[in-house]
Order: structure tokens, then C-alpha cells, then sequence
């Protein structure tokens, strides 16, 4: 079985296998969400909406690997602010704001990530259930840390609403591809057996 502290293929352990996960989604969240913040705020400024994975890909690596999402909802945060040259109390805001987004682990667990996993609608909707947690963080931070008014907080829903959409869409693409969206354990314990049931028909 795949259990933490063992040889995993005899290469990786789980310990390791998830350092390397985590890192390629940290990475992936990076170049996605600098190119996607430079094009809204320097290349195309006057466009009323802008876009961000941060949501969708946070939720991935909750299903993947639970509280460890903290790290890329406080990372999409931080590299918004970064390129888009926002200033300390910004940071604040989008860095913690975002880690509102976790108040979905304790829906995915109470309803159970495999149900989540298989289930169409469940899974869209705890995907727009993260992005709209994180935009109400958001919001909530602006009021307290910066003093924003009534149209401001509801300000981070509007511009950012085509992210709602967009965390959707990913969220139903990554469900589709065997083992994205899915409990890392469980995927490979459900590998490893799949390979022990063709070894014992060899």
C-alpha cells in the first residue's frame, strides 16, 4: 500500500510526491496568474473585467491534498499584488483575503471529496463556492484594512466575476483527466491496485 514513510515505486515517498505536486501547481499558478495579471492591469487597463486561476487551482490542490491549498491561495495573492504593483495594505487583502477560499474544505469533507469528484454539478459548485469565499475575503479585508466603501467590496464580485466562470470551466476540464482532481492517496492506492490485479494475471 501507499503509505507515508514508504518507498513509493520504489523511487518517491509520499512526503516527496507531494513536494513535487505542490511545487508544479505553484509554479503553474505563478506564470498563469503573473500573465494574466500583466495583460489586465499594463496591457489591456480599460477592460472592466479581469480573470485569475488562483481559485480553480487552489481548489485542485485541496481535493488533491487538503489544508496544504493554503499555500497557493496566499501565492496567487502575493503574485497578484507583485505585477500589479499594489501597495502593503493591497497585499493584506489579496494574500489573506484569499485564504477565505478554505472555508470549502469543511463543505468538500462534509459532503466527501470522492462524491465531489464524480458528481458534475458538486464539483462546479465547490469550485464557484472557493472563488466567491475568496472574493468575500477580499472584500472584507478592503472594508477593514483600507476602509472601502459599499460599492468597492462588491467590486471584487463584478470585475472579477468572469473568474467564477472561468474557475468552473477548469474545474470540469481537470475532473476529467484521471486522477487531477482527485485525493492523492486514494488515486495511488487505486493505481497500485490496478497494478497488482494485472501482476496477478501475469
Amino acid at each position: 500500500m501507499w503509505k507515508k514513510g514508504n518507498v513509493m515505486n520504489r523511487r518517491l515517498t509520499l512526503a516527496q510526491y507531494r513536494g513535487i505536486d505542490l511545487f508544479f501547481f505553484s509554479v503553474m499558478l505563478v506564470i498563469s496568474e503573473t500573465v494574466i495579471t500583466l495583460a489586465a492591469t499594463r496591457w489591456f487597463p480599460d477592460q472592466l473585467y479581469t480573470v485569475s486561476v488562483t481559485a480553480a487551482l487552489t481548489m485542485i490542490v485541496m481535493m488533491r491534498w487538503g489544508p496544504w491549498c493554503a499555500v497557493h491561495a496566499l501565492l496567487g495573492g502575493l503574485v497578484f499584488c507583485v505585477a500589479s504593483g499594489a501597495g502593503a495594505r493591497q497585499y493584506a487583502v489579496y494574500c489573506v483575503g484569499n485564504l477565505m477560499g478554505l472555508a470549502c474544505l469543511p463543505v468538500l469533507r462534509a459532503i466527501g471529496g470522492e462524491r465531489v469528484r464524480k458528481d458534475v454539478l458538486l464539483s462546479l459548485l465547490t469550485a464557484l463556492l472557493t472563488q466567491l469565499l475568496m472574493q468575500l475575503g477580499r472584500g472584507v479585508l478592503a472594508v477593514l484594512a483600507m476602509g472601502a466603501s459599499s460599492a468597492q467590496f462588491f467590486a471584487f464580485f463584478t470585475t472579477d466575476a468572469l473568474s467564477d466562470l472561468f474557475s468552473m470551466v477548469i474545474i470540469w476540464i481537470a475532473r476529467r483527466l484521471d486522477g487531477m482532481f482527485e485525493n492523492q492517496v486514494n488515486y495511488l492506492l487505486r493505481i497500485q491496485k490496478g497494478e497488482d490485479e494485472r501482476s496477478g494475471f501475469s
